[in-house]
């Protein structure tokens, strides 16, 4: 804090508040900015203290699935085998450390994200404006806050326009309260009012709920009211997201069902193989250690962090994990127009005057230019795109908008907000132009044209003002109606002269009243050229794209039928009908449309919301409150619709909380909007929210995929214990040797296929219901019944092959079981024995490369898959090979692991493996896709065709 009074700053006048700050009314300088900077530190909290890696990296040992192979592994040590006690713990600690990178990366990815949109706050420097980074304030700044700012320093107002600021992240009140810039009294000076409370301060942490205003920094960082006491936000834990509640079901499920097979194991093997406990223990830790999936965990977080970077790089920046998963349920996307839709480009393209005339031309732009908070200077174009176009209008016009606020300083303001639709300021002009009125300043209006000419009661002709009777006024609706009906964006600009005492003392209301009209402007904002192709694959992909926007219906109209979200009139003229007494509008023919303005919505109840919802697929609202669009928001998710919705403005923050995905903008959004969202879209473009949404079914696609693929081998893996205790034979495989195909072919394959891209079908796909759990019944019985089967028939035919060509059938093999299984098997029967259980090894490798080929889609044959690089599927699908023939080949660890050399001529029957898993998933996959042709997509057609005529009742008629 920097602060040379000896009374505390909310207690100054203004007029000794800045050499208490040591700075001047214009601000600081840039080279006294830079020493404070230097001196003091950045405007930033020290970090909180988190979790010590050491700490997070016992997390990962210590979860219930590692307990489980934790105890498996002291069992073994029980049991008499210490090296498969070591073996099992290998797995555990490198599964954990592999687990700790994981999370590890994925925390840095979503930080450097994070810092990829710096927050920016405007502030004079050598008395200029200009944008600079929260973390550069210093003491003495003087910065400009507008609504939806987030204040970043303690500040004391200096100047406020209709200020009312939410200080509900400081003190928990949700209601806005006013703040002015004032002197305090001396009595309300010495009450002990909190710091907070004091009406003429702006404390860090809390946002510009309204209004507009100036303030200077006297405190930054860790000095400021919220640094005091952010340390207390250090224990705030992170919610678990669905994604995770899934996965640890999974988790408990599996690892639940291995334990059950164990314990039965150990009592079958028990009593009906004739095995001691040891061993019957070791028989039962092989059980479940085969079922546990160890890589499961590892996999998810690389799925995430993959697709994170993915969604950053193509301008969605991921706030939280959670989205990621849920945009891959969203069925509906709630959108603005203005920058998403459009490419926020405006530009005035068309007037409109009562009567034409240069001299009334000139005046409609002057008042445009100086009832605007944007400026144009030398880096360009600084504020809302609205006003920066009216001051390149007035610029194209031989006018100087600087120049025009020199001549005639704003002496007063009303802010604009989304339900007045107007701004209004008071400015001084001794000479009112065209004589119409007496007085020494102007109130000059502009805002949406309907709203302006309630408040006009004449317009502007070159002989004066002239009044406005009906006929007049219908001649202004319906050269806005024209403006409107082409896509332009339409303001209204209307002022009236007074005496500057008389009008500061008005109230507002009374302020904007008796004015008289200049005439209309007409701003394009043309669509972005990548929105129609984005609302086509959308429709493909079973998402309903719902415009909502604050402007007038017919602009809306108009754009809806430039991008497609409305289809063009019938050639029999029939079409887009505008009714303008209730707001709606209706298209004829197959695919019937309403475009719905906030009046309107207004008269309608929920039940009858719900049900305009539910049979009208193509709809456009406009003139649309902010509480409105949560209201619809509501009313979609009462549907059972998960939702996704766009939102810029502080006002849109509680549509955007109750949104399932909420997406701000990252170039036009407020703080609020940001912090409220769930995406940030850095380029603001529709286009990013589908690409984003493709990506969100990716991650839960690749999700299944590893699952399907670590499932299907714990077949094999079961199969010859099972068939130890059905045809009492020898069992085919060790528990290490359980663990060596879990480590070598489950964890940097599935990895591979969690880095999967999206797939090209993903987006002509309807939503995943969010309720479908990740471990479904179709996922189950292609990984058990289908690729797991037939790896498992193959490793037991394998097995019994290299006993039947050594002359052992299967009476002789049940007879040598006893003498294999209690360890007093001759040399030659034990070479077998391992001989025998290397060929099923392999088998199990070779079935699980196939695995992974077919594991790639659960919709497409392999083959079509193979053109696609993924390095890291590639290098897992090599690693099989390589890991396995290290296993067999090297002598000291195929002695560990009991393994053998096998002849030559079971290469043969290895490589017929892969062929059957590979051919009996494409059967599989035929025949699950026939019926969905006549059934599932079916199912798919007919939601789709809910937009036409026939199909379902017909919605309900708005009210008029």
């Amino acid at each position: 804090m920097l602060l040379s009074a000896s009374q505390p700053i909310w207690s100054l006048p203004l007029e000794k508040v800045y050499p208490g700050l040591r700075t001047t009314p214009e601000g600081l300088s840039q080279p006294e900015a830079q020493q404070r900077l230097e001196r003091y530190g950045a405007n930033r909290l020290p970090p909180l203290k988190r979790r010590s890696l050491a700490l997070r990296l016992l997390d990962q040992m210590v979860h219930f699935m590692a307990l489980l192979l934790w105890i498996a592994g002291v069992l073994a040590f029980v049991a008499g085998t210490p090296q498969l006690g070591w073996a099992i713990w290998a797995v555990v600690l490198i599964n954990g450390l592999f687990s700790f990178w994981q999370e590890f990366q994925a925390e840095r990815t979503l930080a450097a994200l994070t810092r990829a949109l710096p927050r920016q706050v405007q502030l004079w420097r050598d008395g200029m404006l200009g944008f600079r980074s929260v973390e550069e304030l210093v003491a003495g700044d003087r910065l400009l806050l507008e609504e939806g700012d987030r204040v970043p320093a303690d500040c004391r107002i200096s100047v406020s326009h209709e200020l009312r600021v939410d200080l509900s992240v400081l003190t928990g009140e949700s209601a806005p309260v006013a703040r002015q810039a004032m002197d305090l009294p001396a009595h309300q000076a010495e009450l002990g009012l909190p710091t907070g409370e004091r009406p003429n301060l702006l404390l860090a942490g809390s946002t510009i709920a309204s209004g507009r205003g100036e303030a200077f920094v006297y405190a930054t960082g860790s000095e400021t009211e919220f640094g005091q006491v952010a340390h207390l936000t250090a224990g705030t834990p992170r919610s678990v997201s669905t994604l995770e509640q899934q996965v640890a079901r999974i988790v408990h499920t599996i690892s639940t069902i291995a334990l059950t097979m164990g314990l039965l194991a150990f009592s079958l093997s028990l009593v009906f193989v004739g095995m001691t406990p040891l061993e019957s223990l070791v028989f039962a830790i092989g059980i479940i250690v085969a079922n546990v999936p160890e890589g499961l965990l590892p996999t998810v977080t690389l799925a995430l962090a993959l697709n994170v970077q993915r969604m950053g790089r193509r301008k969605a920046l991921v706030r939280r994990l959670s989205a990621v998963e849920t945009l891959g349920s969203v069925s509906v996307i709630c959108s603005d127009k203005t920058g998403t839709l459009t490419c926020n480009r405006m530009a005035v393209e068309e007037t409109w005057l009562p009567v034409p005339g240069e001299e009334l031309h000139q005046l409609l732009l002057q008042g445009a230019a100086l009832c605007s908070n944007a400026r144009l200077d030398a880096s360009g174009a600084v504020g809302d795109p609205t006003e920066t176009a009216l001051l390149q209008a007035a610029q194209a016009a031989g006018l100087d908008p600087a120049e025009l606020q020199r001549l005639h300083p704003r002496q007063r303001e009303i802010p604009f907000d989304s339900h007045r639709r107007r701004m209004t300021v008071l400015v001084s002009w001794p000479d009112p132009p065209l004589a119409i009125a007496t007085g020494d300043s102007l109130v000059i209006t502009k805002g949406a044209p309907l709203e302006v000419l309630e408040r006009c009661d004449a317009w502007l002709t070159p002989a004066g003002s002239e009044p406005l009777d009906a006929r007049r006024r219908l001649s202004v609706v319906a050269a806005n109606d024209d403006l409107a009906a082409r896509g332009f964006r339409v303001i209204g600009v209307a002022l009236r002269a007074a005496g500057a005492e008389e009008l500061q003392a008005t109230p507002g209301d009374l302020l904007e009243t008796g004015q008289t009209l200049l005439g209309l402007l007409g701003l394009y904002d043309p669509p972005r050229p990548e929105v129609p192709d984005a609302i086509r694959r959308c429709r493909d992909a079973g998402i309903r794209v719902t415009m909502v926007t604050g402007d007038y219906g017919l602009t809306a109209q108009a754009i809806a039928l430039q991008i497609g979200l409305l289809e063009p009139p019938a050639p029999n003229g029939r079409g887009v009908n505008s009714h303008r007494g209730n707001g709606q509008h209706r298209l004829s023919g197959a695919d019937p449309v309403r475009v719905i303005e906030g009046s309107t919505l207004a008269q309608i109840s929920d039940v009858h919301l719900r049900q305009l919802l539910k049979y009208r697929h193509r709809l456009v609202f406009a003139r649309m409150a902010p509480e409105q669009k949560l209201r619809l928001v509501q009313a979609y998710q009462a549907l059972g619709e998960v939702v996704a919705v766009t939102g810029d403005g502080v006002n849109d923050a509680p549509a955007l909380r109750a949104a399932d995905v909420g997406l701000a903008m990252g170039i036009t959004g407020t703080d609020v909007a940001r912090e409220a969202a769930d995406i940030v879209l850095l380029d603001d473009n529709f286009a990013t929210i589908v690409e984003a949404v493709r990506f969100g079914r990716s991650v839960v696609a690749n999700i299944g995929k590893f699952i399907t693929y670590i499932l299907a081998s714990n077949v094999p893996e079961v199969a010859p214990f099972l068939a130890m205790v059905v045809l009492r034979i020898p069992a085919a495989f060790t528990v290490l040797q359980i663990l060596a195909v879990d480590l070598g072919t489950d964890l940097l394959p599935a990895l591979g296929l969690g880095s999967e891209t999206p797939e090209a079908g993903v987006m002509r796909q309807p939503p995943r219901p969010r309720d479908l759990p990740l471990l479904n019944r179709p996922l189950m019985v292609r990984a058990y019944l289908v690729l797991g089967l037939v790896e498992g028939l193959s490793a037991m035919a394998g097995y019994l092959l290299v006993w039947r060509n050594n002359g052992v059938d299967l009476a002789a093999l049940q007879q040598l079981a006893p003498d294999l299984l209690h360890h007093r098997a001759t040399v030659e029967v034990l070479a077998i024995q391992h001989q025998a259980s290397t060929v099923a090894f392999s088998l199990i490798v070779a079935g699980q490369m196939a695995a992974l080929l077919a594991c790639r889609s659960d919709r497409r044959p392999f083959w079509d898959l193979l053109p696609i690089p993924n390095p890291l599927l590639w290098l897992g699908f090599f690693s099989e090979p390589v890991v396995a023939g290290l296993l067999v080949l090297v002598a000291p660890i195929a002695a560990v692991f009991e393994l053998a050399r096998f002849p030559v001529g079971y290469l043969g029957p290895i490589a017929l493996a892969p062929v059957a898993v590979l051919l009996a998933d494409t059967v599989h996959k035929w025949l699950i896709r026939r019926p969905l042709r006549c059934a599932g997509s079916g199912r798919f057609r007919c939601r789709r065709r809910q937009d036409g005529a026939a199909s379902g009742p017909a919605a309900p008629s708005a009210p008029s």
